[in-house]
């Protein structure tokens, strides 16, 4: 069997439709949802353009089932979902790994997970880079590492960062609107 052949399958779920792909050492690739089913495939095959469709294996179909449970607004975890990051460099699994860890309903920032990992605050922009290149997002939960100051930061899924937010809503995060950086004092 070719391990690196990828097949897809476009689902619904409360939250719109979404695709995933698969070879035969795991998911290599999740779209968060999308309105249409034609658009979220069309997406999907811009990334992996040889894709075909096909039945999903007995794994991939629990993976499916636990992102339909997660629109749904169950508590979900996908740390167990086996992933093929096989084009990832170093750096970016290990960061991809650390994000895993964060659970449902709790965030943290670009610059934690960089110290967590052992590197300096330069490191927070390596971390972003790796979020914004995330081939298999709310899998590897980037949507719960947040910018410096628990501001939202960017958010490269389709809705950008609103859809960031409403992810987060759904886990009963609540991130509030922008502070602004100095208040007056009014006598």
């Amino acid at each position: 069997m070719d391990t690196t052949a990828h097949h897809y399958l476009i689902f619904e779920t409360a939250g719109g439709f979404c695709g995933i792909a698969w070879n035969a050492n795991g998911i290599v690739r999740f779209q968060l949802p999308a309105k249409s089913a034609a658009a979220t495939e069309q997406i999907l095959r811009r990334r992996l353009p040889g894709a075909e469709p096909a039945k999903p294996t007995p794994d991939v179909f629990e993976a499916v089932a636990a992102v339909k449970r997660y629109f749904a607004g169950e508590a979900t975890d996908f740390s167990g979902i086996k992933l093929d990051l096989s084009g990832q460099d170093a750096f970016f699994k290990a960061i991809y790994e650390a994000a895993r860890r964060v659970g449902w309903g709790r965030t943290t920032t670009y610059g934690a997970l960089a110290k967590e990992l052992g590197a300096g605050p330069e490191a927070a922009r390596d971390v972003g880079q790796a979020m914004a290149k995330n081939p298999v997002a709310l899998i590897i939960p980037c949507h719960r590492v947040l910018a410096a100051g628990g501001k939202i930061g960017g958010f490269s899924a389709p809705g950008g960062s609103s859809a960031k937010l409403r992810m987060l809503e759904l886990e009963g995060v609540h991130v509030g609107p922008e502070q602004p950086a100095q208040q007056s004092l009014a006598l």
